[in-house]
């Protein structure tokens, strides 16, 4: 009975060395890790290859742009027409009108809506070149200065571990 007590608070006392240890181990191979962290939102705001993205979407879709504001100028000045004419217009000139209005309105609103499904994909498109170009560059920053990851989401990033700034400066280049 005394014998199977000893044993057992040897195996006790084994099984709490072998965790201290473990602890022990853990604790300098975290302190050996390598964390860092890039801010996807600046690099879509400040890199170079996101502002000439930026600008080509601009160029690409400023006609088309014009074009919307254009005809909704004509939309409002034709509301503001009839409202102004509507005392003096017989029932069916203003039925008709009303009609012209409603027609335009929904080719104003397909028109802005076609638009705007057109630059989100192709914002989408720009977006996915530099983010894959981005992901190249933290790779090859990681691999030379051995990161053992690199986040690119975080509500918190201690300013010591962000290399955002080497990030930008590579994709200057």
């Amino acid at each position: 009975m005394i014998l199977k007590f000893i044993t057992k608070s040897l195996m006790s006392i084994q099984a709490a060395t072998l965790a201290v240890g473990m602890l022990s181990f853990a604790n300098v191979h975290a302190q050996e890790s390598r964390i860092a962290f890039v801010s996807t939102e600046r690099i879509f705001r400040e890199a170079v290859p996101a502002k000439a993205a930026q600008t080509k979407l601009e160029a690409e879709f400023a006609k088309r742009e014009k074009d919307i504001a254009d005809m909704a100028a004509r939309l409002k000045a034709q509301s503001d027409k009839l409202d102004k004419d509507a005392a003096v217009l017989s029932e069916s000139e203003r039925v008709k009108r009303q009609r012209d209005l409603s027609d335009i309105d929904k080719e104003f609103q397909r028109k802005q809506r076609e638009f705007r499904e057109d630059l989100n994909q192709r914002r989408n498109e720009e977006l996915s070149v530099v983010l894959e170009r981005t992901n190249k560059v933290i790779r090859q920053i990681a691999e030379a200065e051995k990161y053992d990851i690199v986040f690119q989401e975080a509500v918190y990033a201690s300013k010591r571990i962000d290399i955002t700034d080497k990030v930008l400066k590579e994709l200057a280049k």
